[in-house]
């Protein structure tokens, strides 16, 4: 894949903290500055350590080309978002795409972009994250790298828990101490990213350690629900074994950085996560609150340190209730076709009814499902179980925190031509409004709305410039949402199914015990 971008003309030379750097003219209204290290390579001694500040440099470093990246290996053979893995130590740098490079009196607002890729791939180098459309209405875009799987967020002795998450607050200091030199205003950053880039923005929001470095935040397809130390502990030890290792950071030093990505994969899951083809055993766990501690082991985790309280802890919603938020989902995340054993549509909803799920809700949720074809019910039923149930629980633990008027959530319901669904990274060409970036066509199908891209990258711009969005809170409306479907408009049921599920099952917050 070719990841350099059109170059039109040098770009300015820029101060930064550590250095001077010089990018390149993309369009004219768009200056790129690549591969800028924020943190120094994390090898050696600083292997598995919290990040270390980069080695100022002399003279004036070329930044025309995307840096290292952490991913080494794709998240699959065939991936929805172009992800290039580009070799090199240098992995800990970031992006800057800018309308006035030098300009310190622009002061315009600032997008810091995350990732996603299951926080074990994925990559800052997409040229679906170009930030030349943000640039051409007058945003600051930051795109950042940080450390994955076993490397950023596996247990061993010796070493910090959520390494890669300490990457994350590293370059937004950086931001907040360089991102003037670049036009933009360091008290109007707003963090974003999409499934596990969602689910670190709602990790950054939790951390004492990010407080001050952001002002607002869009959470997209969020990746929800932190496992405890102790739980992570227990795969670290058994990989550790598995590669007949002592579970030290001295032990893992030895390990070439090859032979864990061989093994990680398999070792990615904690004990004792629910079968995804039992509806009946993924509502048990929705009733323990075990849905939000299971899942994937190399992810942000409640470590006492960078992560202290959990999402729904009061200290941690009260501590963000002043913090302005966007948060959805798209109508159809994994809404796979379901094996030929799995439970059908009617099954299903005869199994909500014996839960007490409301008989509108059931009607709601069959509705989505013919929507895409019976065949995808299970799959539905997963969406909502993994994404929108707690989409729609955080809308309203927000509310009771005082936070309803700073907080919207959005529906992204939008059928792929290819597609017939509205899938998981589906909405990011419209958000970005980047149609004829590569590999576009060819998830989404021909002729993909401008108008829904216009309506959809607006909505953004609107809330970066002003920290607000001209439609109904969440305090408005708890289960209402900006509808994404061919434009854009308010509807107060979308997440009216997710409102009923979870108050079946006891988890709508408010109710008693």
């Amino acid at each position: 894949m070719n990841v350099n971008l059109n170059r039109v003309a040098d770009a300015p030379v820029v101060s930064t903290r550590y250095g001077k750097i010089q990018g390149i003219w993309q369009d004219g209204g768009s200056a790129a500055y690549l591969g800028i290290p924020y943190a120094a390579p994390p090898v050696g001694q600083l292997r598995f350590l919290p990040p270390h500040p980069p080695e100022p440099w002399e003279g004036i470093r070329t930044t025309a080309e995307y840096g290292p990246t952490p991913q080494r290996r794709p998240f699959g053979d065939v991936t929805t978002i172009p992800e290039p893995s580009i070799p090199g130590d240098d992995i800990l740098n970031l992006n800057v795409f800018t309308p006035a490079p030098r300009d310190r009196l622009a002061k315009l607002p600032v997008l810091v972009w995350i990732h996603g890729g299951g926080y074990f791939a994925g990559s800052p180098a997409s040229p679906w994250y170009n930030g030349r459309s943000f640039n051409h209405h007058g945003v600051v875009f930051v795109t950042l790298s940080y450390r994955l799987g076993f490397d950023g967020f596996g247990w061993m002795e010796g070493a910090p828990l959520n390494r890669g998450l300490l990457d994350q607050i590293a370059a937004l200091r950086w931001v907040k101490d360089n991102i003037r030199e670049f036009g933009g205003d360091p008290d109007r950053v707003t963090i974003a990213g999409q499934s596990a880039g969602g689910g670190s923005v709602l990790s950054l929001l939790a951390s004492p350690k990010a407080e001050g470095l952001f002002q607002s935040a869009i959470a997209v397809s969020s990746a929800f629900g932190w496992p405890t130390a102790n739980d992570v502990a227990e795969v670290g030890r058994g990989l550790a074994a598995h590669l007949g290792i002592a579970p030290t950071i001295d032990a893992w030093r030895t390990i070439p950085h090859e032979r864990i990505l061989d093994v990680e994969r398999e070792w990615n899951h904690l004990p004792g996560s629910p079968t995804a083809s039992s509806v009946d055993e993924l509502l048990t766990a929705m009733r323990t609150g075990l849905d939000r501690a299971t899942g994937l082991a190399f992810r942000p985790v409640l470590d006492g340190d960078v992560l202290v309280h959990s999402l729904d802890h009061p200290t941690t919603q009260q501590r963000i209730a002043h913090i302005p938020i966007i948060i959805g989902s798209t109508r159809n995340e994994f809404s796979f076709p379901s094996p030929a054993d799995a439970p059908g549509l009617d099954e299903i909803c005869e199994i909500l009814a014996r839960h007490g799920v409301a008989d509108a809700a059931i009607e709601r949720f069959a509705h989505d499902t013919w929507r895409i074809g019976e065949e995808r019910a299970l799959g539905q039923f997963m969406t909502s179980f993994m994404f929108r149930n707690e989409i729609a629980r955080f809308a309203e633990l927000r509310n009771r925190a005082g936070a309803g008027t700073r907080t919207w959530l959005y529906d992204f319901a939008e059928l792929a031509a290819n597609a017939q669904g509205s899938f998981h990274c589906l909405d990011l060409p419209y958000f970005f409004n980047q149609l004829d970036a590569p590999n576009v066509a060819k998830v989404l199908g021909p002729n993909p709305s401008q108008p829904l891209a216009d309506a959809m990258h607006g909505t953004w711009i609107e809330f970066l410039k002003h920290g607000r969005l001209p439609y109904p809170s969440t305090e408005d409306n708890p289960c209402g949402a900006i509808h994404f479907q061919g434009g854009a408009e308010f509807r107060p049921d979308a997440y009216f199914f997710e409102r009923e599920l979870l108050a079946a099952v006891g988890q709508w917050p408010g109710l008693p015990d």
